[in-house]
């Protein structure tokens, strides 16, 4: 089996109708929950939803709102499909009426309406910092007519934004569209598409899984041919130990019931009242996406060499710490341990910036607070 390679395709060769670089047919396969999954993983979630003007459930390789406190860290090149500046009012107005002078003088990098607009979040904002009186509410204009959603050839209109919450007297208000996704779950097509197939191969390598090797031989073709297909790049990484897919945190080996059945917090000891909040009324399944390093602005962190299956518990553990692995913290050469009166005694290595520990054995430390600075050190509990 050999892939068609006419212009980048991706099919098999000798397929029948148009070239494909991107065919999820690869794993057409799987069942369709299993589809559903893999699809999911392409698209991008964001943190605050519509509240924030994002998209939702839309796939990676979309335009991205760019915080305006993030600017100056983001690498804007990274954004092939575009980008738009979010700016709150108190970020863009001097006062009622006069934006800052950053934002008006001649070529000034960030300009409302062009490339950026402003989010009201508050009444008191709105209330306080109004809009401009010639600035409008975003919109979307095609060929010329004003339309609902996004697609292909779509000019953005507009300045502002208004997501605003019922508050007293005040109703809910919400005007103009989505803006764009959340930038650090960024990946252009050809990433995107790569990283679904790793998803797609290590749900066939999960514990008890329902396929085989040869129903993936059009998967691991495409995989060979861009350097994916590495099991010794996969146990390094931690997403899998023995030819067996594995949660990049805990290291435990994820069976394929993992990735449908509904996750519960019971068992978990450092989230022992999230059960309460959460049993009942969760979504979330145990095993979800997992990213090794955190979602960044100044680096695309959605790619092939940093995803996995992971739990959502170790998830939750992770937040925005780098996940690394045994073989990563051995290279280190730092190695963690108890000092007695007559003798020390190792047990593990730690990373560089001491936020990480690992055992040989498997066991997992995570660093949960920063030391504290002389000032904060050194303040005296008020008491009563």
């Amino acid at each position: 089996m050999a892939l068609c390679n006419i212009g980048g395709c991706r099919l098999i060769e000798g397929h029948t109708g148009n070239h494909n670089r991107y065919p999820s047919k690869a794993w057409n396969f799987f069942n369709q929950k299993d589809k559903d999954k893999i699809s999911k993983a392409g698209f991008a979630t964001p943190r605050g939803g519509a509240k924030n003007a994002y998209q939702n459930h839309v796939v990676r390789n979309n335009k991205v709102i760019i915080p305006y406190e993030k600017f100056d860290q983001t690498i804007l090149q990274l954004y092939e499909d575009g980008y738009v500046i979010r700016i709150y009012p108190e970020q863009y107005f001097e006062s009622a009426g006069q934006p800052k002078e950053e934002f008006i003088r001649e070529n000034a990098p960030i300009q409302i309406g062009v490339n950026s607009f402003l989010l009201y979040r508050t009444w008191e904002s709105f209330n306080n910092l109004p809009p401009m009186a010639h600035w409008s509410v975003r919109g979307l204009l095609l060929n010329g007519v004003e339309v609902e959603t996004r697609d292909e050839g779509v000019i953005d209109t507009g300045h502002y934004i208004i997501r605003l919450s019922t508050h007293g007297n005040n109703p809910k208000r919400e005007e103009g569209p989505p803006q764009g996704i959340f930038a650090t779950e960024y990946a252009n097509e050809e990433t995107n598409f790569l990283s679904k197939c790793v998803l797609a191969f290590l749900i066939i390598e999960s514990l008890n899984s329902p396929y085989t090797s040869n129903q993936a031989q059009h998967l691991k073709e495409i995989l060979e041919s861009t350097g994916l297909l590495n099991y010794g790049l996969f146990e390094r990484a931690g997403v899998m130990r023995r030819h067996h897919t594995s949660c990049p945190l805990c290291q435990k080996v994820i069976r394929y019931n993992e990735f449908h059945d509904t996750v519960s917090f019971e068992e978990s000891d450092a989230l022992a009242n999230a059960g309460n909040q959460v049993i009942g009324s969760t979504r979330s399944t145990i095993v979800n996406l997992f990213h090794l390093k955190p979602l960044l602005y100044h680096s695309l962190t959605h790619i092939p060499a940093n995803i996995g299956w992971g739990h959502a518990i170790c998830n939750t553990y992770l937040a925005q710490r780098a996940c690394l692995s045994l073989s990563e913290l051995i290279e280190l050469g730092l190695k963690v341990g108890i000092i007695y009166d007559d003798h020390t005694e190792t047990f593990g290595w730690i990373s560089d910036d001491y936020k990480f520990i690992r055992s040989p054995n498997g066991a997992t430390w995570i660093q949960i607070s920063n030391d504290m600075n002389n000032v904060e050190l050194n303040i005296v509990p008020e008491i009563d």
